[in-house]
């Protein structure tokens, strides 16, 4: 299967632990369906001594995560979020304004 983004892309991590972190992706393995972004799903791995790391140790790596967890930055920066636009459209407002109204109905009656 072909996958929109490719390696170099910037792209932003919309659901799991790492959510909305942003960067660049080092690799992209299409067989598996992942990628693998800088700075993100950070791991730690036991190393034994040798000529690439001489006192071995504990060190951290990116670990690849599923392609349908991230989205290209540009798209994300670009859409509207959902949350937002229900936000803007709640029938609560609606209600205050028509209580607030016969509220002051009531007051005009009474008097």
């Amino acid at each position: 299967m072909k996958l929109k983004i490719k390696k170099g892309d910037e792209v932003v991590v919309i659901t799991g632990k790492n959510r909305g972190d942003r960067g660049r992706v080092l690799m992209v393995m299409p067989s598996t369906m992942r990628v693998l972004v800088e700075g993100v799903n950070i791991q730690k791995k036991a190393v034994r001594p040798s000529p690439k790391h001489p006192n071995g140790g504990i060190i951290e790596m990116e670990g690849s995560i599923h392609y349908s967890n991230v989205q290209l930055a540009e798209k994300y920066d670009g859409s509207t979020r959902r949350a937002s636009a229900k936000a803007a459209t709640k029938p609560a407002a609606k209600t205050a304004s028509k209580s607030k109204a016969k509220s002051k109905a009531k007051a005009e009656t009474e008097d």
